[in-house]
């Protein structure tokens, strides 16, 4: 058997030794080097790199958005193998477009990047779904979706995650969205008493039967077949 090198997080041949970052100034600094690579190989698709606090955001066409998400997950040299975080930023200023945000990590080369795409106000809220490149993807693009109502275009069980299913009051985190919610409290926990949230889970994870006949046909179809994508 060849020997082999072990490889540790953040520590690649030529890093410097961890250190804590100390005073940061709020704007400008040292971009990440992956922001000119990307800037160099997908052009007028990056549109702007600011360095806020220390950290890298990348504006990225929204039409480019899983093609520069999934080379920045397989090219080597840039190794990003792990998604933290997608979420989504709306700004109270109407005039501002709805932000679309995915969170990048090399560990290996001990690199933090910020990916933002914009969906201007009064455009359909959708995004790529980045399952097929991270399947960490899954549960953090249906909380997105649940609480902005981001629809992520190719995510192969996109529902809701924190409310349930025929919840009705909209997406709770969008700034339109009432602090009270739209309904009276009353409302509120009669439609709460009358969902059935053992409906949204497998027959193998609660092993209620009556739950399995309040699902929805495909979701039936998908547990016979022995999937269990997104459960």
């Amino acid at each position: 058997m060849s020997e082999f090198t072990v490889i540790r997080a953040g520590s690649a041949p030529g890093l410097p030794v961890p250190a804590t970052p100390r005073n940061v100034p709020h704007r400008g600094g040292e971009a990440n080097p992956s922001a000119a690579t990307l800037k160099a190989k997908f052009g007028d698709a990056i549109v702007r790199v600011d360095v806020v606090w220390g950290e890298t955001n990348v504006v990225v066409a929204m039409d480019k958005a899983l093609e520069i998400i999934t080379w920045l997950h397989d090219e080597p040299t840039e190794s990003y193998e792990y998604l933290s975080d997608v979420t989504a930023v709306e700004f109270r200023d109407r005039g501002l477009p709805i932000e679309i945000i995915w969170h990048l990590r090399s560990l290996k080369h001990r690199r933090f990047l910020r990916l933002k795409g914009l969906i201007e106000k009064g455009r359909p809220l959708s995004a790529p779904s980045v399952y097929g490149v991270y399947k960490g993807a899954d549960w953090l693009e249906r909380e997105c979706y649940d609480m902005f109502g981001v629809t992520f275009e190719g995510h192969p069980d996109l529902r809701r995650i924190l409310l349930w299913e025929q919840y009705a009051e909209g997406y709770p985190l969008r700034k339109d969205f009432p602090l009270r919610g739209r309904f009276s409290r009353a409302e509120q926990l009669e439609q709460a008493l009358a969902a059935n949230p053992e409906a949204r889970y497998s027959m193998e994870e609660l092993s209620v039967a009556d739950a399995y006949a309040d699902l929805p046909q495909d979701m039936r179809a998908r547990i016979k077949g022995g999937e269990s994508t997104g459960e």
